[in-house]
């Protein structure tokens, strides 16, 4: 038996994950003034504005308005509670080992790639920013540099070594 989702339930985050770098948390802070100060007013400017046109049942624009306001007070309770929760990642000057916050230089057949390691609030592969507990990211917590870390990628063993911590 399928267990019924509700649409709420579906756009709600999966998981959590309080750890984020200052820089984050500050464009999240700058992100909730901008809602709360500039479009939040303008919305309930207009959700007034359109309530004011009489019939609410039939008034197509108030019910696209009102959802529009749900969804921004929504995206600012989230937004509100990831700063409520937030662990700021403070890097650690101590290098000998790879920690959250290091930047760590990877070397595999001949070619080299530095990655970041992050909570998985940030994120982005494709710039050198991983998750902490991604298959990799977890593979590199503790490690030194000239270790070898192993981790499986589509079912195939990849080798890395590491080459700088900073």
């Amino acid at each position: 038996m399928r267990m019924a989702i509700r649409k709420s339930e579906d756009k709600r985050p999966k998981s959590f994950d309080p750890k984020i770098t200052l820089a984050k948390l500050k464009e999240l802070q700058a992100n909730l003034d901008r809602m709360l100060n500039i479009v939040r007013p303008k919305l309930i400017k207009e959700v007034e504005r359109l309530g004011q046109m009489g019939d609410f049942s039939e008034n197509a624009e108030y019910q696209i308005a009102k959802g529009k306001l749900r969804g921004l007070n929504n995206r600012i309770d989230i937004i509100k509670h990831r700063i409520d929760h937030s662990e700021v990642i403070k890097p650690s000057k101590d290098i000998s080992t790879v920690k959250l916050g290091h930047s760590v230089t990877l070397q595999s057949n001949g070619k080299q790639k530095t990655y970041q390691i992050l909570g998985s609030f940030e994120t982005d592969p494709e710039s050198g920013s991983i998750s902490d507990s991604s298959p990799l990211g977890s593979a590199l917590i503790g490690k030194k540099v000239g270790d070898f870390v192993e981790f499986e990628v589509r079912n195939k063993t990849v080798e890395h070594k590491i080459i700088k911590i900073k």
